[in-house]
């Protein structure tokens, strides 16, 4: 079965996990279950530390601090699922409650 890439950005907060209001959370955790009604694996799901933790990789091979990027909203976290196909991993994506962001679906490569 195909896997796709579900990426949940957020504009950060600095109370970070706190600041995320019950009803959201509760949202997430009804999202898993309708997943699996779905009939959808996920094989991988992962929330991440806040940008500042993160560290960028240049071409040039210069590490610094933080990602860096032109972007008001950051990676919050990830799932790689297994589904039918795009449309059913696009329903995935649409099932996760999103404060003040987006979420990106997208094909992994098959190696």
């Amino acid at each position: 079965m195909p896997q796709y890439a579900i990426l949940i950005y957020e504009k950060e907060t600095p109370g970070g996990v706190a600041d995320i209001p019950p009803e959201v959370m509760e949202a997430n955790l009804r999202a898993g279950e309708k997943i699996a009604e779905m009939g959808v694996r996920v094989v991988h799901e992962q929330a991440l530390e806040p940008s500042a933790a993160a560290r960028t990789i240049r071409k040039d091979g210069l590490v610094t601090d933080g990602p860096f990027l032109e972007t008001k909203e950051v990676i919050a976290g990830f799932f790689v699922v297994e589904a039918a196909d795009l449309d059913q991993a696009v329903a995935v994506g649409r099932l996760l409650p999103i404060m003040d962001g987006a979420v990106e679906v997208r094909p992994l490569l098959a190696v």
